[in-house]
């Protein structure tokens, strides 16, 4: 998949750095100190930690000023509901409606939609995105367990036959065996099923192999952190790029 000259699933894993604020003010105050950053490919705006949010104009409106400062790096809009780790609760149908209007009236690139809100509101958003030339995250978020490695795989071939781009489960592991359940789960998936990229991760510190294995394990995605972590166990974006290089110099050679 490529979108602005980017090349998900090819090479290194393309990396997104997240939003934190609370503010609009200091959302686009982190995007002017970041945009211009050649360590990162994307930028995801959190919109469940915003003040406002309930708002859906002054959301839109946020969302094309931030297109507008990001140049040729991508934008992705996310509102993690709590049930999957966010900050807000939210009913399905305010979920939908809100992402309704960012379609119709913001400006990015790609929007998460979590699968296990209610399908009959959230798959009509899938074709709405395609039909407007961007692109659709299904994401599935487990906060206390690692699910077995055929339920990784089911959970992800779902979202490929729901019209996702990008095939997405992070999941938190009790000890080092969930998280190379996850890797091998990943890795099965991305030789033998997913015609997407793929973006998974082992949630905390344990996971955070997880993080910077992707181009061993399939994954073409990985989220980094710039000041706060929007989730437990990112990296710091420099050390993460680091990383990412030696391990690509070693598939190389």
């Amino acid at each position: 998949m490529k979108l602005k000259g980017i090349a998900i699933g090819e090479g290194q894993p393309k990396v997104i750095i997240p939003t934190t604020d609370s503010s609009e003010k200091a959302v686009l105050a982190f995007v002017d100190k970041i945009a211009d950053r050649s360590d990162f490919h994307m930028l995801e705006l959190r919109l469940d930690p915003l003040d406002n949010v309930d708002d859906t104009d002054a959301m839109a409106a946020l969302t094309r000023q931030v297109f507008s400062r990001l140049g040729d790096k991508l934008l992705l809009l996310t509102f993690r509901t709590k049930a999957e780790g966010g900050k807000k609760a939210i009913s399905d149908k305010k979920y939908a409606a809100l992402y309704h209007a960012l379609l119709k009236d913001g400006q990015f690139d790609l929007l998460d939609i979590e699968m296990y809100r209610d399908s009959a509101l959230t798959d009509p958003l899938i074709g709405l995105a395609h039909q407007q030339g961007k692109y659709v995250i299904l994401s599935s978020h487990e906060l206390h367990a690692t699910p077995a490695a055929q339920e990784i795989i089911a959970r992800l071939s779902e979202q490929q036959r729901r019209g996702a781009d990008v095939l997405k489960l992070a999941a938190m592991p009790k000890g080092p065996e969930d998280v190379l359940t996850l890797l091998n789960a990943t890795l099965d998936m991305h030789q033998h099923y997913a015609q997407r990229p793929l973006l998974t991760m082992s949630m905390g510190e344990t996971g955070v192999l997880s993080r910077m294995s992707g181009e061993l394990s399939g994954s073409a995605l990985t989220f980094a952190m710039f000041g706060d972590a929007s989730a437990s166990g990112q990296v710091d974006v420099q050390d993460l790029g680091k990383v990412l290089e030696v391990v690509h110099k070693g598939m190389g050679a």
